[in-house]
């Protein structure tokens, strides 16, 4: 196959390490693992010893240099360090710590300046295209209600500052409720979901958001609402945990791996 794809991957989480599997069992064609960048080599190395053929340990400056797509899976106080030289290299960026495009907008702008991608896979939810298709006409509201298991929230450090504790309740309560813009800056961990819907619908201080904690759940659960002049809709996704991280949906990888197949599919279904 001609034209292949050199794809690096930054981060040897949930996301990095399936992702890498899958691209080195040839199950995403037009794409060839050239990378890995992760927080020792030793992650690496880890990583390496699961896939058939290994590929080196690299810095962010060299997967911008060296990749002609990048797969960023960072903790969110390192993506700008990935993302501005890998969009200052021109290249395709897929971003997963969705959140951080909220705190840094500027990049948006720099990608076409220097001829770069930014791609945001649907990741833990559902309901893009008709969100996207809807943004053509007018969008009245939407808003996004995030339900997490206690475990899931009882550590977040904006429930020590508000003093709010989880401990025995028995039935859901609300954390916080504003603009994605609002709850983001409280819980850049917990809305990804929340800020890529904004995104692709009417931004981030018009979308509105919930995030409860519901100790009936043990699975983070998304509900969102949509008003339009076009059509009305409801999507809902319960998502379960990946085995190697809680903390991170199973659909979520399986996401980015699709969104690589379509990118050389013959027959291409949905926006």
């Amino acid at each position: 196959m001609g034209n292949i794809k050199k794809i690096g991957i930054a981060g040897t989480g949930a996301i990095g390490t399936t992702v890498a599997q899958a691209l080195s069992r040839g199950d995403i064609p037009g794409f060839k693992l050239a990378g890995i960048a992760a927080s020792s080599q030793a992650r690496s190395d880890a990583l390496n010893a699961t896939l058939s053929t290994p590929v080196p340990f690299m810095s962010f400056g060299e997967l911008a240099n060296e990749c002609d797509w990048v797969l960023e899976g960072l903790p969110p106080a390192l993506f700008v360090d990935l993302a501005r030289p890998v969009l200052s290299a021109g290249k395709v960026l897929i971003v997963l710590s969705c959140s951080q495009l909220l705190e840094h907008q500027d990049l948006i702008p720099h990608a076409q300046e220097h001829g770069a991608r930014i791609v945001v896979p649907s990741g833990a939810m559902l309901g893009f295209d008709a969100l996207k298709a809807a943004a053509v006409g007018e969008i009245h509201s939407v808003v996004i209600e995030t339900r997490k298991p206690v475990a899931g929230l009882i550590k977040a450090p904006y429930l020590a500052q508000e003093k709010i504790d989880l401990t025995g309740i028995t039935e859901a309560v609300r954390i916080i409720e504003g603009s994605v813009t609002e709850v983001a800056r409280v819980f850049p961990a917990n809305v990804n979901v929340a800020a890529a819907l904004s995104l692709a619908g009417i931004g981030p201080d018009r979308t509105r958001m919930e995030v409860w904690a519901d100790p009936t759940l043990d699975r983070n659960t998304h509900t969102v609402r949509v008003t339009s002049d076009s059509s009305d809709f409801t999507v809902a996704i319960q998502g379960r945990p990946s085995a190697k991280n809680p903390a991170t949906g199973r659909i979520t990888p399986l996401s980015v791996i699709a969104m690589l197949q379509n990118q050389s599919a013959t027959l291409r279904i949905g926006t």
